[in-house]
């Protein structure tokens, strides 16, 4: 019986681009008193892997944390594997507002101490004593209201792309650091201030409510189902956004639009950017904000010394990182000395509009046929190396690259050298170079492309 990830994250994108199917982003959570996490947690694993529902999920005494990727058409039933369980009937699930089928490219259930890193002692204080849930409408309202005080109780990463207007937002790294912050903040007003919190789905806050209602504050306010949940309510209920910018996600897409407002910068020039991603280098893979100039002039990396070490033989580069602690540098997401154009403090000012969004599921609806897979790419002269393994490609032909990292990527075919020598056509077993405008990498695939 299968109850780990047995496919890696390139052969499962081929599957779902294969499939063609719908995808659905979802989260949700719930705490409750598990006896038997590993049970517990095995049992999902069965059932959601028979739905292909990929995704990140935590499972410990105390509950369950969740963020999903589940076939549109397999949502019910998924939704009925979570209400066998008396403790998540009628629970809440954040659809998100963007989808993108590779959101998440594995199915990982896993056992933990808590399902958030709180750093608390629940035995302290009654963790059921939540604060008042309010809806968008509601909260909108409160934060009309000059006796509140609105906290953002997300990381310095997720606030920096995008957050509530006069908001207070911690420079922070850890959910755990931002309670002692704020309790000394405002230990002034526990009782003659509205204390309004948000987080990203609402996890954070469950607990930090209870938290600061044990220290004391009298008036204490959750957004209920966090931003993302408010983002699906203002689009549906017509209601003015006081969230502005973008709104930080765990999984592929590490954001989601909520405004056209862009806020933040590119940490490496300073450009108007709220776009994330992680260094190329494996042995650094720090996350940062990276505009698509820095993207292409560093190859995805956060410095130069970076980039050097992606231009070596992978066996050197694994041998540059052997028993070295990376943690620190992931974890210490969009801190670095390298990053120039960091802000310490989240902008309320619009820096500029966001581009038109490119049409993702446009391109996965196009009907293709796999041709071939990368072999090299050849970072200075944009020139990448594709073996053909199953039929023949022309000049002329329409071409998908498709990848994890890549996207999807579609060129016309000008020009290519088959086996060395410049030729138009290119059957099964050969090796053609062209060049190509952007990274591909040795996971990525070549489709031909029709029209739909």
């Amino acid at each position: 019986m299968q109850l780990y990830n047995t496919l890696s994250a390139e052969e499962r994108a081929e599957l779902i681009d294969q499939a063609g199917q719908q995808r659905l982003t979802l989260s949700f959570y719930a705490y409750a008193k598990i006896e038997d996490p590993k049970t517990f947690r095995d049992n999902l694993f069965i059932a959601w892997n028979a739905l292909d529902a990929l995704g990140r999920t935590y499972v410990a005494h105390e509950g369950i944390n969740a963020q999903m990727s589940v076939p549109a058409e397999n949502f019910e039933a998924f939704r009925l594997t979570l209400e066998a369980y008396d403790f998540m009937k009628g629970i809440r699930l954040n659809v998100a507002v963007e989808h993108d089928d590779h959101s998440f490219l594995k199915l990982t259930v896993k056992v933990r101490d808590k399902i958030v890193a709180d750093g608390l002692n629940d035995d302290t204080f009654d963790v059921t004593n939540i604060g008042v849930h309010l809806k968008a409408k509601e909260f909108n309202q409160i934060l009309e209201d000059p006796n509140t005080i609105v906290v953002d109780f997300r990381n310095h990463y997720e606030s920096e792309i995008g957050h509530f207007i006069g908001a207070i937002t911690p420079d922070v790294e850890t959910f755990r650091e931002s309670l002692p912050i704020i309790n000394n903040q405002l230990k002034d007003h526990k009782e003659d201030k509205n204390l309004v919190m948000y987080c990203t789905g609402g996890i954070r806050c469950e607990k930090a409510s209870a938290y600061f209602k044990h220290q004391g504050f009298k008036n204490v306010f959750q957004l209920e189902g966090g931003i993302i949940n408010y983002a699906k309510q203002i689009q549906e209920e017509g209601l003015p956004s006081k969230f502005i910018g973008k709104n930080f996600v765990f999984d592929h897409r590490l954001g989601e639009r909520i405004t056209e407002d862009i806020i933040s910068q590119c940490h490496q020039c300073g450009k108007p950017c709220d776009n994330h991603t992680n260094c190329e280098n494996d042995g650094c893979h720090l996350l940062f904000i990276q505009c698509d100039d820095c993207k292409a002039s560093m190859q995805n990396c956060c410095s130069n010394e970076c980039l050097e070490i992606t231009l070596l033989p992978l066996d050197e580069q694994v041998k540059l990182r052997s028993g070295k602690q990376v943690g620190n540098k992931v974890f210490r997401k969009g801190k670095s000395e390298n990053l120039k154009f960091k802000q310490s403090e989240a902008n309320t000012t619009p820096l500029a509009a966001a581009p038109s969004p490119k049409d993702i599921r446009q391109k996965i609806k196009t009907k293709k046929i796999k041709v071939g897979k990368v072999a090299h790419y050849f970072v200075k002269a944009q020139v990448g190396l594709f073996t053909i393994e199953k039929h023949d490609i022309n000049v002329g032909d329409t071409l998908l690259i498709s990848g994890p990292t890549t996207g999807q990527e579609i060129i016309v075919l000008q020009k290519m050298l088959v086996n060395g020598t410049e030729a138009s056509s290119a059957k099964v077993g050969d090796k053609i170079t062209l060049e190509v405008p952007f990274r591909v990498r040795l996971s990525d695939q070549l489709f031909k492309v029709y029209n739909a």
